[in-house]
């Protein structure tokens, strides 16, 4: 099985795979941004741009979830937006028509609530920053993800990209109990304290951050 985690950038969904992954045993995160990410690395960065529209990205993360489905006797999980219809067919779609079980989870909130995530991105220094009135520096950091942000929102809300978790107000944990439970799967109880659980969100946000 697979659970693809989709959603708009710094909606959550890096979060919420790996709570899945901490409490679901023999499950694997397989990340198609590392895909996109490997592109780049073989461009000059003026030729850099957004590497969902290369056909070879659509093609990679197709072969290497199909491969893992495969081989792999446990749940895959894929965070990664994909909001773009064509582009959703050709990876989500496809692997469907292939005879994988996919469960696809698009996570919404409102634009403010997405805003705040993305400063969050910069560990709780937007309070700091804000005093120095520098409060949009983090954001400005995350350009690519704000002028997305309304796109995301208007697609990833339509039939086509349910199932729909709005989030504005849910947990991670919570969330990832949804989709265990919309899944089918059953997760281990989290029995991480607030201090645990905070060191180990932000643990998993420096792994992740784009540099």
């Amino acid at each position: 099985m697979l659970l693809w985690i989709n959603g708009p950038f710094g909606g959550g969904k890096t979060q919420t795979a790996f709570e899945l992954h901490r409490r679901l045993p023999g499950s694997v995160v397989c990340d198609p941004e590392s895909v996109g990410f490997g592109l780049h690395r073989m461009l000059p960065p003026r030729l850099r741009g957004d590497f969902q529209e290369y056909p070879s990205w659509r093609q990679g993360v197709f072969e290497v979830l199909d491969h893992v489905l495969r081989e792999h006797d446990g749940v895959v999980i894929a965070p990664m937006t994909v909001a773009e219809p064509r582009f959703f067919a050709e990876t989500v779609g496809r692997l469907r028509e292939t005879g994988h079980d996919v469960r696809h989870f698009a996570l919404l909130a409102r634009r403010q609530t997405v805003l705040d995530r993305l400063r969050d991105r910069g560990l709780g220094f937007a309070p700091l920053l804000r005093a120095v009135g520098q409060g949009d520096l983090l954001l400005r950091a995350e350009q690519f993800a704000v002028d997305k942000l309304d796109f995301c929102l208007e697609q990833l809300g339509k039939p086509e990209f349910a199932d729909h978790i709005w989030t504005d107000s849910t947990p991670v944990a919570a969330v990832a109990d949804r989709i265990a439970d919309a899944a089918g799967v059953r997760l281990a109880p989290d029995t991480d304290g607030r201090m645990r659980t905070r060191l180990r969100r932000m643990a998993v946000t420096v792994r992740h951050a784009r540099l």
